[in-house]
């Protein structure tokens, strides 16, 4: 590991939290994949599957930013072990449903209370923010490690859960997520070292963390983002099998993944200079252009390499984001803002899925690829629009920068 890795998990604690981050974040990759794996593999009814699976993608959007309202208001362990076991009775009830073939309203009952599974993402990630405050390079650096972690959860956790439910028994996919997600989090709020002291009560006010203007343009532009994520997917494993190889489909997101993954490890060892909002709005684009070489694919390898250059752009424009939000939005409220721009993914690929589905019925796998493209546009146009909204935190004007300079706050924002 280099020398900055080195450096931000030299501290006590900072590897055990991170670890525990990873198990808990396994079933963000396992859950909706499984759902799908298993339902099908139980019922024939791939229509019922996806939408047990897209109930389950909208309970979380919703319930989730309240439950790390709450975590920023009481603390991780008081909030997130209640919300995890409800999260695990659903989910043993998800499975007992499908396994007894229970009547369909019981799936959609069940996966809408797992929605309240927690981001167990944006715990972790608030665990750094208060550990290296006002401390920028170190938080980029920490930031890059949590997104490296990210990819490899979405290379490994998909394989896992269809491979399991496959090869073993239909549930066994959802249920090792469901053990992914009780030791994580039992692991992650047992460390009560590096858990975040909920701020005063009189910080909490002024209603949700999404009522700041900067927020809200990263929000609005990671569901155009997510769109882009969520077409890919189903568009990828579509073309792949119209070329007669859909088990290649996995490796090739792999690939897709493994791009991201390799651009945020070397991200983290950068030390960039220079106004943040700038390189996320550059960071967008460079996502909306690398959709472009998607529309001239012909066959799996060349559709590799298209990816694997795609994917470059996605862990550094997500590190980014999470330096953006911890500007934007008060301390108070950190937890709930990083939530939210997952949300917003979790939107955007949900849409994303449903339209790349339509169009790819209408009209073939190569043409799906135009929703993913079109959803860069959408990304990069918002991006372009909210930059002037991009503003700090009025707590957090004149901190630490991540260029390493104490700004005043007026110079801060003269490039907005």
């Amino acid at each position: 590991m280099s020398s900055p890795y080195r450096a931000v998990f030299a501290v006590p604690g900072t590897k055990g939290f991170s670890a525990a981050g990873f198990l808990g974040r396994m079933p963000l990759s396992m859950l909706g994949i499984g759902i799908v794996t298993m339902i099908s593999q139980i019922t024939g009814r791939y229509g019922l599957a996806g939408a047990v699976s897209a109930t389950l993608a909208i309970s979380a959007a919703a319930v989730g930013p309240q439950i790390s309202r709450l975590v920023d208001r009481y603390g991780q362990r008081r909030v997130v072990r209640p919300a995890t076991v409800i999260a695990l009775v659903a989910v043993a009830g998800l499975l007992l449903s499908a396994q007894q073939r229970w009547p369909d309203w019981t799936l959609f009952v069940f996966a809408a209370v797992t929605g309240c599974v927690p981001s167990v993402g944006a715990m972790v990630r608030a665990r750094w923010a208060a550990l290296y405050e006002g401390s920028p390079r170190e938080l980029h650096t920490a930031y890059s490690a949590e997104s490296v972690i990210d990819e490899v959860v979405f290379i490994v956790g998909p394989i896992l859960s269809i491979g399991l439910s496959t090869a073993w028994f239909p549930e066994a996919g959802p249920l090792l997520a469901g053990c992914f997600l009780a030791a994580g989090v039992f692991w992650l709020t047992s460390q009560r070292a590096t858990e975040p002291v909920p701020r005063p009560r009189a910080d909490h006010g002024g209603g949700s963390a999404l009522r700041s203007p900067g927020l809200q343009v990263l929000v609005v532009t990671f569901v155009a983002t997510g769109a882009i994520f969520g077409a890919v997917d189903v568009v990828t494993v579509a073309f792949a099998e119209e070329q007669g190889h859909k088990a290649a489909s996995s490796l090739v997101l792999a690939v897709y993944a493994l791009g991201s993954c390799l651009a945020g490890a070397v991200f983290g060892l950068l030390h960039l200079k220079g106004d943040p909002a700038r390189r996320w709005v550059l960071g967008v684009c460079a996502m909306a252009v690398s959709m472009i070489p998607l529309q001239l694919v012909g066959n799996l390898p060349f559709l590799a390499v298209a990816l694997f250059v795609a994917g470059l752009s996605i862990a550094p424009t997500m590190v980014t984001t999470m330096a953006l939000v911890e500007q934007y939005v008060p301390r108070a409220k950190l937890t709930e803002g990083m939530t939210w721009t997952s949300t917003g993914l979790a939107v955007g690929v949900a849409l994303g899925s449903s339209a790349a589905g339509w169009v790819v019925d209408a009209s073939g796998a190569a043409a799906g690829y135009t929703v993913p493209g079109a959803a860069g546009v959408l990304a990069a146009a918002g991006a372009f629009l909210g930059y002037r909204r991009l503003r700090p935190a009025p707590e957090r004007v004149g901190v630490v920068r991540d260029d390493g300079d104490d700004t005043d706050g007026a110079s801060e924002r003269c490039m907005a």
